[in-house]
Order: structure tokens, then C-alpha cells, then sequence
């Protein structure tokens, strides 16, 4: 998932010496990049400690999720062949148990086993000569996926079966926010209570920034030529998310085919809906929400955010908007979160 927001935060710190220290930590992780703001109140907290402690967490979780690295434990899953339960980590029983009930209630848009469909549509290795694939191989791809039907978690035992050896387990959508959450816990352990941890747009903030004021971040708008702030929205004390279909996506035959794929047509996703931002109680379930109701669209999203009391901005495209060409809608809770005092 591109990145999709624009953090405009402010940093001014009085000079004098009892004043909390603002520590900051970047790098790269997961194929993106990591943003951190830490207040230390104390003044007294050994920011190189901290900073090995968040290399080290990033580095396990990408031990655990990653497709990426062929010695994760997600990989090795995702290799095996037998139909017999895999004894899976806590962490990962944790991201799956969240997968499944997103799957559920999205009407099985959010689903984890769609690497089959993503690979054939070319997506991430696609040339600008590649064909769009024909029915036929759509139909041998989505006989190998479904989260509900080829996939059984006992989340108890914590084990994991895939029901068919060619199935596997694809944690883009979830395990990001994932990380994020596991930053937060490692910042929060060593007493920070104000902070902004984001990986790859996805992020969780806690307390006040550094002006002690409500951490605020931009929303772009979803036009990837243009790199300019739709909406500003309190984020303080929630995870947040957005997932959008303008960065990567092909053109072929006057047809535009978006990266978010519909599981159940096995085809990219083709309503008008842009982008979605969630805000959540956490990052991980902010960013598995975000890419489900995209997938789902607006007119769908919007009436399932409604019944789970979701957080949500819609931006969607419309001709009819004026210069911008998009319009925002948003959920009932979104209004409640974002409402002045």
C-alpha cells in the first residue's frame, strides 16, 4: 500500500534544560519507510537504548510477516505443502485472528489469501507490455483462494491449515499497521506517553505533540500528480490509516485497472471510490479497514462502517465536484471524532 498522507507536524522546544526531550528515529522497514516522534518527559531516557529497542521489534515482526523474506515465518507457511495444521506464534495467531474478523464482516472483501490474483494481474512486477489475463487463468487463481473456505485458524491452539498446497498467506494489508502497534507498545514500556509512530502511512499516536497540542495529520488528496492535502484530522490517541487506488495501477486499452483486487470477481476493483482513511483504536485494524473498504467502495463501505461503528473518510471521484474532482464522505463516527469541543 502507497504511502498516502502528508505529516505536517511542528516541532518547538524552549530552551530551557527541564524542558521533555523530542527524540526522533526514521529508516526503512517493511519495503518503506518508518517515522517516529517520541516526547521524553523525563529527560533522562537513553535514545540510542530506545532506538535499538524499535530495530529490534521492526526486525521481528518482519521475522514473523514478511513475503518478502523467504525465512519468515509467513514464507515458510506459505511454502509448506501439507494440509495438516502449522503451529504458528502468538503474533501471528494475533495478526490472523484480526484478518478473519475483517474478512467476515467486509462481506470476505479483506482477505489475505489473494496473492494468486495479485500476481496474475502483475501487479509489483508488471511491464507495460503485459496482458491483462484471460478469464480462464482469473478462474484457476480464485479456485485457490478465500480466506473463509482455504484457510482454518484455531486461534486456541494456535495452529494454522491451508486446505490446498497452492494457497498462501499474504500480510501486506495488515501486518504495516501491525508494526506500528508493536512500536507503540515498545515507546509506552519505557514510559513514553506522547508519541507518533508511522510506517509506510500507517500510524497510531498517543498523548500531545510537541507543542502539546492534538497530533493532526494531513490526508492527501488521492491524485497522484498533485501531493496536496485534502483534509486535516485529529488523530490523538488512534491508529490511522489510508488506503487509496491512484499510485499503483495500469492503463490498458483505455481501461484503468487499480492494484486492489476484488476477491470474489477476482478482477481490480472498478467504482469510483479513490481512497479510504480509517481511524481505529489501533493501527492494525485501521489498516486492514481501510484496504477492505476500499474494496468495497463507498456506497457498501460506508453502510458497513455505519453498522460496525467505523471511523471513515471516503474521497471519491466525481465529475461533478468542481476543480478538484473528488468529493469526501464520512461515517457518523468519523464526524464524532473530528467534531470541535
Amino acid at each position: 500500500m502507497a504511502r498516502l498522507f502528508l505529516v505536517a507536524l511542528m516541532f518547538f522546544l524552549a530552551a530551557c534544560k527541564s524542558d521533555p526531550v523530542t527524540l526522533k528515529f526514521s529508516g526503512e522497514t517493511m519495503g518503506t519507510s518508518y517515522n517516529i516522534v517520541a516526547i521524553d518527559k523525563t529527560a533522562d531516557l537513553s535514545s540510542d537504548a530506545l532506538e535499538a529497542a524499535i530495530t529490534a521489534t521492526l526486525a521481528k515482526v518482519n521475522s514473523q510477516m514478511s513475503n518478502w523474506d523467504p525465512n519468515s515465518e509467513i514464507s515458510r507457511f506459505n511454502s509448506a505443502t501439507s494440509s495438516d495444521p502449522i503451529k504458528i506464534s502468538p503474533e501471528l495467531t494475533s495478526v490472523m485472528t484480526a484478518a478473519n474478523a475483517i474478512h467476515d464482516k467486509s462481506e470476505g472483501l479483506f482477505d489475505v489469501t489473494l496473492g494468486p490474483l495479485i500476481e496474475i494481474w502483475g501487479f509489483g512486477a508488471r511491464t507495460p507490455d503485459s496482458p491483462v489475463p484471460a478469464d480462464e487463468k482469473i478462474a484457476a487463481a480464485l479456485d485457490v483462494v478465500g480466506q473463509s473456505k482455504v484457510l482454518t485458524l484455531d486461534s486456541g491452539a494456535a495452529t494454522l491449515a491451508k486446505h490446498l498446497p497452492e494457497t498462501s498467506v499474504y500480510l501486506a494489508a495488515i501486518a504495516k499497521g501491525y508494526g506500528v502497534d508493536q512500536v507503540a507498545a515498545v515507546l509506552a514500556e519505557a514510559g513514553i506517553r506522547d508519541y507518533m509512530v508511522e510506517i509506510g502511512g500507517d500510524l497510531v499516536t498517543a498523548g500531545h505533540n510537541p507543542q502539546g497540542e492534538a497530533w493532526r495529520i494531513g490526508i492527501e488528496r488521492p491524485d497522484a500528480a498533485s501531493q496536496t492535502i485534502e483534509e486535516v484530522v485529529d488523530v490523538s490517541g488512534l491508529g490511522m490509516a489510508t488506503s487509496g487506488d491512484y499510485r499503483n495501477y495500469f492503463e490498458q486499452n483505455g481501461i484503468r485497472y487499480s492494484h486492489i483486487i476484488d476477491g470474489v470477481t477476482g478482477r481490480p476493483i472498478t467504482h469510483g471510490t479513490a481512497s479510504v482513511t480509517v481511524l481505529a483504536e489501533n493501527a492494525m485494524m485501521a489498516d486492514g479497514w481501510a484496504t477492505a473498504l476500499l474494496a468495497l467502495g463507498q456506497e457498501r463501505g460506508l453502510r458497513i462502517a455505519e453498522s460496525e461503528g467505523l471511523a471513515v473518510l471516503f474521497i471519491a471521484r466525481s465529475p461533478d465536484s468542481g476543480a478538484t474532482g473528488f468529493e469526501t464522505t464520512t461515517s457518523s463516527q468519523f464526524s464524532k471524532l473530528q467534531a470541535k469541543p
